[in-house]
């Protein structure tokens, strides 16, 4: 969908400097290529260099009128999301990122097209249907460029459902609806930790966690005002890269400018995090934050030594003793890229248990809900291999002993940051005693244990100074 007054705010803003959206047909094209989705084979030094690395998901792309920038794309189950978003200010010199308000508000509409499409991503003719009324749906979403409700799913999907705009003025845009009962709010603090661990004196570790807070609040009235708090404990790492979600009506400038891209320092805004805001009608996200916590919460050691026609493995995982030693779920699974099925497997693991995928090409070590009291679980074995087949997973950076472990987990009822929102923070400006309920939660993502035995991929390393 394009917006010509969002396009010609853009010419208004850049003068000379302007480049136009190209054609679709265009723009997709050198999408694809600035996604490696196609012409990855060859090396093309403006796209490949290894200066140019993206840490992010915005991209320049290459037309035939100059750089189109900020575009705002990422690849996910099979379908790509894209958007550009408008710079409200020069480009010449490009600003940074925080400071561009539009990217955020892009984020938040891809991601409600994301969640309103991905769940039908496995039934090809439902997919199609939801695609094909989605410019219904942005038509109320975003009717003239500026996202106004990006919780899609929210949305009615055909004109004749579209009721009227709410009689009452002071009703927000974004309150699609209105609730009739018992006031009730629910806010759940979900955190992912992101880590790489390689067991090496040359490369350091790097860990990263980001949180979001999700709140579905079920309140009487129009515009009713709620203000809620997130507390962290004596001298934990403050929260940074704070995001927060178009219904807040104020915040401390200060809370938006701490950046985890500068060394934590006196004037990091330490709190307190309070968002006040007028809720929309559905579960939305309040904020996002990142933080800089000091150890991530399993540290790892994996080798892999090949020997002849089999390999022996040792991997050890020891869960530090400030993390809530109560899981939902915890296992690590290794796999082994460009190697026949796993013909024979002898092992011995001090805690848990270990699996054979049906493919035989990954082992999975169920450690259970608890570590043991030492906090420290082994797994050692030995391993050798068929003839590999087509179906058996292939890597082309996971080459010879280059390989990993990947962990996957969930505590409930913990922050890695310490971060919780106190029941009783929680105010709402209406009559009765509404119900409050909160909770929070850490999950992996990307939790990686490199073979310290050999050399973890360049494209995998953090960027050092």
């Amino acid at each position: 969908r394009r917006y010509p007054t969002v396009e010609l705010r853009a010419e208004t803003f850049n003068g000379s400097t302007h480049v136009p959206v190209p054609s679709d047909s265009a723009f997709l094209k050198a999408l694809l290529f600035e996604l490696r989705l196609v012409g990855d084979h060859v090396f093309v030094e403006q796209r490949d260099t290894c200066t140019r690395i993206n840490h992010s998901s915005v991209h320049s792309i290459s037309t035939a009128a100059g750089e189109l920038w900020p575009v705002l794309a990422f690849h996910k189950s099979g379908l790509i999301y894209a958007c550009v978003p408008l710079v409200e200010g020069t480009l010449e010199p490009r600003p940074p990122l925080l400071t561009v308000s539009g990217l955020s508000q892009g984020l938040a509409l891809l991601l409600g097209i994301m969640d309103y499409i991905s769940p039908s991503r496995k039934n090809e003719a439902e997919m199609n249907a939801k695609i094909g009324q989605l410019r219904n749906l942005l038509i109320q979403a975003c009717p003239l460029g500026t996202p106004l409700n990006t919780n899609i799913r929210s949305l009615n999907s055909s004109f004749e459902d579209i009721q009227e705009m709410p009689v009452d003025k002071d009703q927000p845009a974004w309150r699609s609806s209105t609730y009739k009962g018992k006031p009730q709010v629910n806010v759940c603090i979900t955190e992912k930790v992101k880590c790489m661990q390689y067991d090496q004196r040359d490369v350091v570790d790097s860990w990263q966690v980001y949180g979001a807070v999700n709140c579905k609040c079920d309140i009487e009235g129009s515009a009713p005002n709620v203000t809620l708090s997130l507390t962290l404990p004596t001298n934990a790492p403050p929260l940074q890269d704070i995001v927060v979600h178009h219904c807040v009506t104020s915040v401390d400038p200060a809370m938006l400018t701490s950046t985890s891209a500068e060394p934590l320092h006196d004037s990091v805004y330490n709190g307190p995090y309070t968002f006040p805001f007028i809720p929309p009608s559905d579960s939305f996200n309040l904020c996002y934050y990142t933080s800089q916590v000091p150890v991530p919460p399993i540290l790892g050691c994996y080798q892999l030594v090949e020997e002849e026609s089999q390999i022996k493995i040792m991997v050890n995982l020891k869960l530090h003793e400030s993390i809530k030693n109560s899981f939902e779920y915890c296992e690590a699974r290794i796999p082994f890229f460009n190697r026949g099925p796993i013909a024979q497997l002898e092992y011995k693991v001090s805690y848990g248990q270990l699996d054979l995928s049906r493919e035989k090409s990954l082992l999975v070590w169920v450690i259970g809900q608890k570590f043991p009291k030492c906090l420290e679980v082994s797994l050692t074995g030995t391993v050798s291999f068929g003839t590999a087949g087509k179906e058996h997973p292939t890597d082309y950076m996971c080459i010879g002993n280059t390989a990993y472990v990947k962990l996957y987990f969930r505590i409930p009822d913990f922050t890695l940051t310490g971060c919780y929102v106190d029941q009783h923070s929680v105010q709402i400006f209406v009559p009765g005693k509404p119900k409050i309920t909160a909770s929070r939660e850490l999950i992996s993502s990307n939790y990686y244990i490199w073979n310290s035995k050999a050399p973890a991929p360049m494209v995998y390393k953090p960027l050092l100074d």
